[in-house]
């Protein structure tokens, strides 16, 4: 190998390093290694690394960008409630680890067998959080299997991923051969993706750190009470409290029942609910925030409608009664709250004690603190005014447009079927979804800014550039023709070969840019062993996909890595047995359905 390869190896090795130390964040360590590439080029003027426009080239990648207006998409659905539209069903409310990831990857699986990876994995993220809160669990054991059951279900098709319509193209182009139908992979990717769900499964509690656990009552000396309203005609009527999942929320107990001027104390589980039953609850901030997003409740205040403007331009504020607030000594209704700061309390906390009463009725105390419905402009109006101790707005609390929940999905659907079916690329139906979503009012600007995950696309797109390098080098193609030609003359151990070399490079580089360098390699193999080729194809598809030990091997991982509060040793310690089964599971099964 030439000086490039080997200074590029080494630059690769010291980030992958870093990675596994921690010593810095994946962006950082990762823009050092592509500054450290590019300052060689610029200095020795090389044509073998890649220059500051080749390097930065990663950011222009369509799959960067269609990742990018995924999350926009993604905001829509959320800011609707479409997503529990969608999952709710399918997901229910497991209380185990093991009914969780049943409930939650058997879908996911499925749906990445036919739709991108990618936005199978955007649109899941939002649904993982709310389930990890819910149901009690540790995130950091639902993100990552999320997103390696998302791999395993792109290995079952043709169409799972991109890579394996390039590498069945590559082998179309070879002397006129016959491409592989839409369900030819599944003789090996289904079985293979059915022994890595049944690992993940048993392992993920062993192997998976056990952080980020959900909120409870003792996370936050603040406990409000809050009351809602029951819709005559939402989802919640004749359901009982269990069934409505309103007995689980973490950090949030029902206290009470008001219902026709009557109070049911310590509500039974099994309790159905009625029209205009008015549910009151004590909890944390963070629940009481979800609470007010549920389908099928209201807020309690009839002030709430007498506010100027549509709800979704209001947001949540909490503020701190001062003793000087001309309101304290009075009750919420005496005082005209609304009429004298434009500004509903939907719930009040006071030393940690359950209030009695409905909210109108609670006599005001400094130091009380209260939870507003309120216009943005609430904090600036009041932030210094000596009515309130402190004011500050609660993140991403605007109320729900479950009004719009329909239209949501509908641009979903159009953007999945039109990429599915081929009549538009993915990143075209993820543009047009992603204004769609602007245009009806699904999701505002800012909403759409503050969903973008800027680490994530700065992790792709340094990521993008540093396996271009490898290519660009050399050290790539080197790396592949050596480690084929340890195999010998034997046809199972060169087919081994092939698929850890696919894998290695699928790591730390594209998988699509894995499968193109392999594939001339293996087929030259295949030609001096005078063996059949179609062992080695499939191998390259599935091994391409099979990138489980890195976070910067495939999108999906990278996108798990900031919200599961992963470390690059869990990918490392849960990820080889899984390259390790499907290696084994593949390279057994591929030479009996294609012989050599």
């Amino acid at each position: 190998m030439a000086w490039e390869a080997w200074f590029t190896l080494a630059v690769v090795v010291l980030v992958l390093i870093g990675l596994a130390r921690n010593l810095a964040s994946p962006a950082i360590l990762l823009f050092a290694g592509l500054g450290a590439l590019m300052t060689i080029q610029s200095i020795t003027g090389t044509q073998h690394l890649p220059s500051p426009t080749q390097a930065v080239a990663g950011f222009g990648n369509t799959g960067l960008i269609t990742v990018g207006l995924l999350f926009v998409v993604v905001a829509g659905l959320v800011r609707t409630g479409a997503m529990t539209l969608i999952t709710e069903p399918l997901l229910g409310h497991p209380r185990t680890l093991a009914a969780a990831q049943a409930r939650l990857l058997s879908p996911v699986t499925v749906l990445s067998a036919f739709l991108n990876n990618t936005p199978v994995v955007a649109m899941f993220l939002p649904v993982v959080s709310d389930l990890a809160k819910r149901s009690g669990l540790p995130p950091s054991r639902l993100f990552l299997p999320l997103s390696y059951a998302s791999i395993l279900g792109g290995m079952c098709t043709l169409i799972g991923t991109s890579t394996n319509l390039v590498v069945d193209g590559m082998l179309t182009a070879q002397g006129g051969r016959h491409g592989l139908g839409i369900f030819d992979l599944a003789w090996v990717g289904v079985p293979a993706a059915a022994v890595g769900l049944i690992y993940i499964m048993l392992f993920s509690r062993r192997l998976l750190p056990g952080h980020g656990a959900p909120i409870s009552m003792e996370d936050d000396p603040r406990r409000y009470t809050a009351e809602v309203i029951v819709q005559p005609d939402g989802p919640l009527v004749g359901k009982s409290v269990e069934e409505a999942g309103l007995r689980r929320l973490p950090g949030l107990f029902l206290a009470e029942i008001e219902r026709n001027g009557e109070i049911l104390p310590a509500v039974s589980p099994r309790e159905r609910l009625h029209a205009r039953d008015r549910l009151v609850f004590v909890g944390v901030v963070e629940s009481v925030v979800d609470l007010h997003r549920i389908r099928g409740l209201q807020a309690a205040a009839d002030q709430l409608f007498k506010l100027k403007g549509p709800r979704s331009e209001r947001c949540l504020v909490e503020a701190v009664v001062s003793p000087q607030c001309p309101l304290t000594g009075r009750s919420v209704r005496e005082g005209r709250f609304r009429q004298q700061y434009n500004a509903v309390v939907v719930a009040v906390a006071r030393g940690g004690q359950r209030l009695p009463g409905k909210i109108g009725d609670i006599v005001l105390q400094g130091g009380d603190t209260l939870l507003l419905e309120a216009h943005p402009e609430f904090l600036n109006n009041h932030r210094n005014t000596r009515d309130f101790y402190l004011v500050s707005q609660v993140q991403d609390s605007s109320p729900p447009r479950h009004e719009r929940a329909g239209v949501a999905l509908a641009i979903l659907a159009a953007m999945v079927l039109a990429a599915a079916t081929g009549l538009l690329s993915m990143l075209n139906a993820a543009l047009l979804a992603a204004g769609a979503m602007l245009v009806t009012g699904c999701c505002t600007g800012t909403e759409a800014r503050r969903t973008m995950d800027w680490q994530v696309l700065l992790v792709i797109g340094t990521a993008l550039g540093i396996g271009g390098a490898l290519e660009q080098s050399g050290a790539a193609p080197a790396l592949a023709h050596g480690l084929i030609g340890l195999a010998g003359g034997h046809a199972w151990l060169v087919l081994l070969a092939v698929f850890i070399i696919t894998s290695l490079f699928t790591e730390v580089i594209t998988n699509n840019a894995a499968a193109v360098l392999v594939f001339p390699v293996a087929y030259s193999a295949a030609q001096s062993l005078g063996v059949s080729f179609m062992p080695f194809v499939i191998c390259i598809m599935i091994a391409a996909s099979a990138s489980f030990s890195t976070p910067i091997g495939y999108q999906t991982n990278l996108m798990v890595y900031g919200p599961g509060g992963y470390r690059f040793t869990d990918y490392l310690r849960f990820g080889i047995p899984l390259n390790l089964l499907v290696m084994a599971v593949t390279v057994s099964l591929t030479p009996l359905v294609w012989p050599f």
